[in-house]
């Protein structure tokens, strides 16, 4: 299993690698990318923030229970942090499994539970101004607290 918090650039055949399997009939791949708008908003850019080692804690606890809930063989889950700009992926997700269908559901659940639970945070930048707008709905943060924000503002 691969996870990773890190600033450096998200690679798919590296999380493809660390999750192939001679008994996977299927490798599904998901790559969150930075958009160029929001709620009708130009974004210029983001900026993630994370608290890297809960963030990785969590994550490998979301992939347990993703492989044990949908019969998964592997997942990767890297996540990006600093300043990202348009076009760039901040998620990417790799599950396998014996048949599609399990690797498509798992992926979703994936996919949607890292954003729900994971303490990553995300500010949009636009010409006009910023915000932290996204954090684990779980913890009830919108924003990383102060002493987690580090460099990013």
């Amino acid at each position: 299993m691969l996870i990773r918090v890190t600033e450096g650039e998200l690679r798919a055949e590296e999380a493809v690698a660390a999750v192939e399997s001679p008994a996977a009939g299927a490798v599904n791949v998901f790559l969150g990318v930075v958009r160029d708008n929001s709620l009708g908003r130009k974004v210029d850019h983001l900026v993630y923030d994370a608290y890297p080692s809960m963030a990785e804690k969590v994550m490998r606890e979301i992939a347990e229970q993703a492989k044990s809930r949908f019969d998964l063989l592997d997942c990767a889950v890297l996540h990006r942090t600093g300043r990202l700009e348009i076009g760039e992926t901040s998620l990417l997700i790799a599950v396998s499994s014996g048949h599609r269908e399990a690797s498509f559901e798992g992926g979703h659940w994936l996919v949607n539970e890292i954003k729900k639970r994971v303490p990553v945070w995300k500010k949009e930048v636009w010409e006009d101004g910023e915000e932290w707008i996204e954090g684990p709905e779980s913890m009830g943060v919108q924003q990383a607290p102060a002493g987690m924000r580090g460099a990013t503002e």
